[in-house]
């Protein structure tokens, strides 16, 4: 998606960096060396240093979101003693019916669901926790206390004992308002919601107006809580789909690259279409009266808008690039031939995504337990209010920039261990016998010197994500992949990395820019695969629970997660091809083919290149012969 409907302005940023590093040094004295490092300095060490700030700033957050937050209390309910229900709880000072044991009553019940009110910001009537849901009208004391008896399901407050239902003088004010309408369990809330057609529509007028008066934080957390099991449940088909695109990349061949397209294309489709479908029939369904169903149908909308633009966009790019799968092909076996020297780099997501995992849930459990956090203060009739804190909203903010940059840093973490990688094995004469533990030789130079290049170029790269298209031309000097090969081959800081990788590709544009774009495109249309029969999936198990559900939101969340998994698990291709290509262009410019400076490239890699431009006629003052075993020049030792 960024690298389709931006291939124009990006070649325009591609010559636009060419003028500019050619205007700031005319001189050959003036260019790196490009030669790898084999004495390193830790670079950015400023960066690394703030990062561990920021998280201290994000440790903080959680440890008070976890003291004062309980986010069960939005999908469970609680009682009017601020009892949380379907858990153990602690007693509250002031409260004497507080700190019960709720294991076993899991449904809230009013005890006058049939004339409820709001007194802001709570509703008047007493609530309790309860067994289940009385299934038939009770008329009379006596009801109660058989319901009671028989179902284990206690309806008066809970200081009345169940033998004093019918003797009790203040039975009347303790026990429900009779008679007692039969209710259901709600699907989300789990409340018990009467099913007389009088006592319902007050019932759920009272409580259209409660979710209403809600803010969209709120709702929102009651989203994605309530469809939890579907949100993990669709991350781990996410899952799935990546691996299979790993491994099928892996043997790639011409039927699978036409398959995947004909998938992508027929996924943008009826992703586009099942969106329209849905926005009509949430407009057109007299039922839409809760603010979060109005919500999905404008969030669907600018969905439906959204995918048809995309879908637009791609089939046209897919239109224009057709005559260039069988240089794909090609491109993927040779890719597949440097990952076959390092095998261990198919590995190298797994690590990757566990990281990922574990610090999605951490992110998500801090989320929710910070927007339910408040403070549990005592009235003076013994019941329970929940007071919100100040300064929830500023915590929420800087908690979701801690998303976006340290999901950035983890994956530009395991994009240097790739390119320090394919360096080491690309910068070594004898192909035959690669260097041994290339990853491991890169992880310990990552952890070792350049974390700080990681968290500076994530961070950047962060900021840049939001107004790409006004700073393209900028993000194609910051391209975060080449400035990390650069910082693997040269051992300098991420800025200086992303100039000089800038200036190299910029003077090769024309002989790397067509072949990286269509490989990287393809890749690209591997994660739109993912993203699409993900959210296709989630669009079917989130439309059978419509109430009180934000769930759009949860979708967004999971088409956010899919593209993460399959980015993590593709970018090893894309990753790879772009370390080899960067260090091809290098290995142009540095050597020219002689006895003195042979080529470190092997022939299969330079003919491809040479094919797929057509620039044989601009080799000819250069000597192409196949590379040959010489000890001549510098090579990239391994970290031992």
């Amino acid at each position: 998606m960024e690298r389709g409907h931006s291939a124009g302005s990006a070649k325009t940023a591609r010559l636009a960096t060419a003028q500019s590093c050619q205007d700031s040094g005319d001189s050959v004295s003036e260019l790196p060396e490009w030669r790898p490092a084999v004495y390193r300095k830790c670079t950015d060490i400023l960066w690394l240093l703030l990062f561990c700030l920021f998280w201290a700033g994000l440790m903080f957050i959680s440890g008070y979101a976890v003291v004062a937050g309980a986010a069960e209390r939005l999908v469970l309910g609680y009682d009017s003693f601020g009892n949380i229900c379907g858990r153990k709880n602690t007693p509250v000072e002031g409260a004497n019916l507080s700190g019960l044991d709720m294991t076993n009553k899991k449904y809230v019940f009013f005890l006058n669901s049939c004339s409820l009110e709001i007194q802001s910001p709570k509703i008047s009537s007493l609530s309790l926790c309860v067994s289940s849901c009385p299934q038939q009208q009770l008329n009379s004391l006596e009801d109660l206390q058989s319901f009671a008896r028989n179902n284990d399901s206690f309806l008066c407050v809970y200081s009345l004992n169940v033998s004093s239902y019918t003797v009790n003088p203040k039975a009347a004010q303790l026990c429900p308002t009779l008679p007692v309408p039969p209710s259901k369990s709600f699907p989300l809330f789990n409340r018990c919601v009467p099913q007389n057609p009088e006592c319902y529509s007050k019932y759920a007028s009272v409580l259209i107006s409660m979710v209403n008066e809600m803010d969209v934080f709120h709702r929102i957390l009651s989203g994605i809580l309530a469809g939890r099991d579907t949100v993990i449940g669709l991350s781990v088909l996410a899952l799935a789909f990546s691996l299979i695109l790993v491994l099928a990349f892996r043997f790639i061949q011409t039927l699978f690259i036409h398959t995947l397209i004909a998938l992508v294309v027929f996924g943008l489709l009826f992703v586009s279409g099942v969106l329209w479908w849905l926005h009509y029939d949430y407009r057109n369904d007299p039922s839409t009266e809760l603010e979060t169903e109005k919500e999905n149908v404008k969030f669907l909308l600018g969905y439906a808008i959204f995918s048809t633009i995309i879908t637009v966009v791609l089939l046209t790019l897919i239109f224009v690039l057709r005559k260039r799968l069988p240089f794909s092909v090609q491109l993927f076996r040779i890719v597949g031939k440097i990952i076959g020297r390092i095998p261990f780099l198919l590995f190298q997501p797994l690590w990757t995504f566990l990281i990922l995992i574990v610090f999605w849930v951490f992110w998500v459990a801090v989320l929710l337990s910070l927007g339910t956090a408040g403070t549990a203060q005592a009235t003076s009739g013994g019941q329970v209010e929940y007071r919100a804190l100040s300064g929830i909203c500023c915590m929420a903010w800087y908690h979701f920039v801690g998303l976006i940059w340290t999901s950035e840093f983890i994956l530009a973490c395991q994009q240097m261990v790739i390119a320090g990688a394919v360096v080491t094995c690309y910068f070594n004469r004898n192909k035959n016998n690669p260097p041994p533990h290339p990853v491991l030789s890169s992880i310990s130079v990552l952890f070792c010197y350049h974390l700080g290049t990681a968290v500076k170029g994530s961070f950047l790269i962060t900021l840049l994500r939001i107004p790409r298209i006004v700073l393209l031309y900028f993000c194609n000097i910051l391209n975060q992949k080449h400035a990390y090969t650069t910082t693997a081959i040269n051992g300098t800081n991420f800025c200086t990395s992303a100039k000089d990788a800038a200036c190299i590709l910029a003077r090769n544009s024309a002989k790397l820019a067509s072949i990286s774009c269509f490989g990287d495109f393809l890749l690209f249309l591997g994660k739109v695969f993912v993203v699409c029969f993900t959210v296709f999936g989630g669009l079917m198990a989130f439309n059978y629970h419509r109430q009180l559900q934000a769930w759009v939101v949860p979708l967004l969340l999971v088409g956010f997660f899919a593209y993460l998994m399959s980015h993590s698990l593709l970018s090893v291709f894309e990753v790879t091809a772009d370390a080899m290509f960067l260090c091809f262009a290098i290995d142009m410019e540095t050597n020219d083919g002689t006895a003195e400076k042979p080529y470190f490239v092997d022939q299969e890699l330079l003919t491809f290149v040479s094919q797929s431009n057509k620039l044989t006629e601009g080799q000819n003052h250069r000597n192409t012969r196949p590379f040959q075993d010489n000890e001549d020049g510098t090579e990239l030792q391994p970290m031992t």
